[in-house]
Parts: C-alpha cells; structure tokens; sequence
C-alpha cells in the first residue's frame, strides 16, 4: 500500500490498478482516496460499473475516449468477476495500448492470481491485496485514531479493545467513535470505559460458547447459542466459526508442545495475544485426538445439513450437547 499512498501524494498514477482482499474497510477507503485524487469533482470523466455481465466492449469504447475538458478519465469497475474463469481475454488484450489519459481502477472481492488479467494489472499497474492487518497494525491504527482526539490508552487495554472488537477495521472505527465519545472529558481511556460501551463481536460469544462446551457447560452453551439466534446469525455461520474456533486450538496445542510461549504463538497465528492467552487453557483441557473429534464432529454436522438429513439449528445443537 506504500506504492498507492505515494502515487496518491505525487500525483503521478500507472494506468491501472487493483483493489482486493478480505479487508473491505481498507478497499473502501483506498478506492475513495483514489477517485477523489484521479477525478476529483470531475462527474464528467468518471464512470463506474458493478456487478457480472459487464459490457466490455463499453469499457473500451469509453477507455479510448479522450477526456472531456479534463486531463483523465476513470473507469471504476467493482465486483466483476472478470479475475475469476474466462471473459477478460478482451481486456487483456487492450490494456497496453490503452490511452495514457485513460485510468482504470477495479475493485474485487475474488482474485484468482493466476488469471491473465491479474498478471496484466500487476505487469503494467499495481494490485494492492488487502488482507487482515495484524494486531500491531491495528493498534498502532486504532491508536493514532484516538491521539489525534486527544486520547490516551495503555497497551493492555488497547488489546483488550480489540479483543472485544475483533479484527473488522469498520467495526474498530465505530467502537472507537463511541469510545470517544463516551469518554468526551477524559483523557485517559481505560478498561472499563472498554467494558462499559464496546460490544463483543459474535465471534467473542463462539469463544464463550466453546469454553462452555469444553468444560460441559451444557446449558451456558446453549444459553449463548440461543443468544445467537436471537441476534439472526445464521446456524451454519455458527457451526462455521465454531469449527474455525477448534482448529485455533489444535494449533495453538501443537504449538504449545513445541515449547512456544503465547507471545511468539500470536506472532506465528497473527492472532491478538490476548486471544491466544485465553486459548491456552482450552488447548490443555483437550488431548490432540480429542480436538480432532471435535473438528470431525463438525464436519459431519455440516454434511448432515447438506444432504438433509437434519435441519441446521438442530444439527448445531446436536452438535454443542454431545459430551466429548
């Protein structure tokens, strides 16, 4: 992202880019820096297509237009699907001899990097791939949000925020805004500002929930699953992340008998120290094949809804009251 802050700050642009990645706060805010920095309030010169199905053949026709009373024009295409199978072949074979006062700017969720369009881009321009930023990103981020309001907080409880925030940087800044606000006086921001108005993220309550299934907390697992519900989340995405949460284990198990400590497990994972340091104990309760079952257990939960042989809320709570 280096190369798009400078060409942004010069002034100098290549004449395509790419945005992409599971980080859509960072995509969100490079793809607005761009066209305020390319096409400024120039509505005449600046043209944007979403979706499937794109006119190619419109893209080009426009691309070789030259600008009206303006010095560039930019093309914005997002979620095209043309970095996926075929259906580029034009484009690709446009781009380098695509007029210099053309900008074209694409904006995807999936990017095969092996398709010739992405080699294109990458050969040409620049494709900035926008994942999870790790934990001293975003506290180093979050961080310079609060300074420059003039607020103050320590490590620990920064990584406490985060904790309950997880690692959504659009989720971040809107708990930072209430943060702030609710602290609006105050100086110093402190682990019970963070408790007192942070929401936990669903994610938090699949921790709580496999820590009650790990300690055969029966009843509190259900508890939170039907807490869940309540909040519409879907069975499946449930049962997804409380796969995803068991395979966190295993690894930080298998991790942990390499005589790793947390801090370097965090490093390893790119998981926030806090979470590793309450994972730890859970990777202790269970032998390696017991996490394995566990891993097992949802895989067949998740095949028995497909192939309908039971609902997926019943599958999830088959699944959470089974005693390991």
């Amino acid at each position: 992202m280096k190369i798009l802050n400078q060409d942004i700050k010069n002034g100098q642009f290549k004449p395509v880019y790419l945005l992409f990645g599971e980080e859509a706060f960072l995509k969100r805010s490079y793809k607005k820096r761009l066209i305020e920095a390319v096409a400024g309030e120039d509505s005449m010169n600046f043209h944007q297509f979403e979706g499937k199905g794109i006119d190619l053949k419109e893209i080009i026709s426009l691309a070789d237009t030259m600008p009206f009373f303006g010095d560039r024009r930019l093309i914005l295409i997002e979620d095209s699907g043309l970095f996926k199978g075929s259906g580029a072949e034009p484009l690709v074979e446009y781009l380098p001899g695509m007029p210099d006062t053309t900008i074209i700017l694409f904006v995807e969720s999936e990017v095969d990097k092996r398709s010739r369009l992405y080699k294109k881009i990458r050969d040409l321009g620049y494709g900035a791939e926008m994942g999870r930023q790790d934990v001293s990103q975003l506290s180093a981020w979050a961080g310079g949000i609060l300074a420059k309001e003039g607020k103050k907080i320590t490590g620990r409880t920064m990584e406490f925020f985060l904790s309950k925030t997880g690692e959504d940087m659009e989720n971040i800044r809107m708990e930072l805004e209430k943060l702030i606000g609710y602290t609006m006086g105050r100086e110093v921001i402190t682990d019970e500002d963070v408790e007192a108005i942070c929401t936990a993220r669903v994610t938090n309550k699949i921790f709580e929930m496999v820590a009650a299934i790990v300690t055969r907390k029966t009843r509190k697992a259900m508890e939170l699953y039907e807490d869940l519900l309540t909040l519409r989340e879907p069975p499946m995405k449930i049962l997804f992340l409380i796969a995803r949460q068991f395979n966190q284990i295993l690894q930080v198990k298998e991790l942990m008998a390499q005589g790793m400590d947390r801090g370097s497990i965090a490093s390893k994972l790119k998981l926030q120290p806090f979470v590793v340091g309450k994972v730890m104990p859970q990777a202790r309760s269970f032998t390696r094949d017991q996490i394995l079952s566990c891993v097992n257990l949802c895989v067949e939960a998740e095949e028995a809804v497909k192939t309908g042989r039971l609902g997926d809320r019943l599958a999830v709570e088959l699944l959470i009251t089974k005693q390991y």
